[in-house]
């Protein structure tokens, strides 16, 4: 995402709770298949969880960024109240998405 583009938005959160990842699948096989590795989950207004560690995010617009922590220097577009999708290096949207899938362990 461009500088511009991660300064622009107003600042808010997302709701609290457990993202799971997946990747699209195939009509020969199953629909999507899961990277848990990707996994995290919103801790409270700005931290989050991922792989045993935690860390802080930014949420601006639509746009969420990992600023602290082991995702950190990732971003994903909100593309709903409960679905994020990754973004590749050059802004792209990636095919994973995490979805909120319940509350936080």
């Amino acid at each position: 995402a461009s500088p511009a583009m991660a300064q622009s938005g107003r600042i808010d959160t997302l709701p609290l709770g457990h993202y799971e990842c997946t990747l699209p699948g195939s009509a020969d096989g199953p629909a999507w298949h899961r990277v848990p590795d990707r996994d995290f989950a919103i801790l409270n207004a700005s931290s989050y969880e991922a792989q045993g560690e935690r860390g802080i995010y930014l949420l601006r617009g639509n746009l969420l960024t990992f600023t602290a922590g082991p995702l950190r220097g990732q971003t994903m577009e909100r593309t709903g109240q409960r679905i994020l999708r990754a973004r590749n290096a050059d802004g792209s949207l990636d095919p994973m998405r995490c979805v909120r899938a319940g509350p936080a362990d």
